[in-house]
């Protein structure tokens, strides 16, 4: 849809009233020293090593990040407006997002979440695969996005997004696959991940859950190019509106957004470990 003149992600729809949580700092764990090599000391480098794999429980896992749209997406419509099959339909390459009152845009913020979740994850071990480098660039498409993921075989993925809904709209949503061929094998574990992406949003951010998009935080989406053709456990999260004024007042802030990050980090630590 059209939001000031900016085409953002489609429109929104009805969901129920969530709460508001206030922000938790998360500690990572500190890797053991590892002892001297004496008989004595064998145990502690073991103790050690235990500890290591604790400091970097996502050690030998590959993570996908799709920071949705791009910085300069707006100079080239022409691009913006080709035609991709999205695994259901004809749908355009891409969209410049949408972008609060005071012009902080939707990409920027993605972008920034994208990072601060990067270094999250890279702390904690894996091998962080993204779909764009920066946000002074033009796409790629939505379905190139896809494919740069299923590439990379990633162990699981996620879409940065925020919302432009109706400015009387408040909260997240997690977006989750319908099966239409290519993504029925990670159906499943889709919908586990966005449990974790869920409670993880409520317990680490201030952001509450949509009152006006989906039912209780959640809806299916069977429209979307980076939903349809993954072939990892995938989710896009929109973050939040920023069409409304509260969600845009926490939206920009970078201490909110490195929050944001951490639960999407911890969401992907539970759904690889189940811890």
């Amino acid at each position: 849809m059209r939001v000031s003149g900016i085409r953002c992600c489609p429109a929104s729809r009805r969901a129920v009233v969530g709460l508001t949580v206030g922000l938790v700092a998360v500690a990572v764990p500190a890797t053991a020293v590892a002892g001297t090599a004496t008989a004595s000391t064998q145990h502690r480098a073991g103790a050690s090593h235990a500890g290591a794999s604790a400091a970097e429980p996502l050690k030998g896992k590959i993570v996908g990040i799709d920071p949705g749209h791009n910085g300069r997406n707006w100079t080239d419509p022409a691009y913006l407006n080709r035609q991709v099959w999205n695994g259901r339909e004809w749908e355009d390459c891409d969209t410049t997002g949408t972008e609060t009152a005071k012009g902080y845009t939707e990409a920027r913020f993605n972008w920034n979440v994208a990072r601060y979740l990067r270094q999250d994850l890279e702390k904690y071990g894996a091998k962080v695969v993204m779909t764009r480098k920066s946000n002074d660039g033009i796409g790629p498409c939505v379905t190139t996005r896809a494919r740069i993921l299923n590439k990379a075989h990633a162990d699981v993925s996620v879409d940065i997004h925020a919302d432009g809904g109706p400015p009387s709209g408040r909260g997240f949503t997690v977006l989750e696959p319908v099966a239409d061929g290519p993504n029925d094998k990670v159906i499943n574990a889709s919908l586990r991940f966005a449990k974790d992406v869920h409670a993880e949003m409520l317990r680490y951010t201030p952001m509450m859950v949509s009152d006006y998009y989906g039912h209780d935080g959640y809806i299916r989406r069977d429209d979307l190019a980076g939903l349809n053709l993954t072939t990892e456990p995938k989710v896009l999260i929109e973050c939040g509106n920023m069409q409304n004024s509260q969600d845009a007042a926490l939206l920009v802030q970078a201490s909110v957004q490195r929050h944001i990050a951490r639960a999407l980090a911890q969401a992907i630590v539970e759904f690889l470990t189940g811890k």
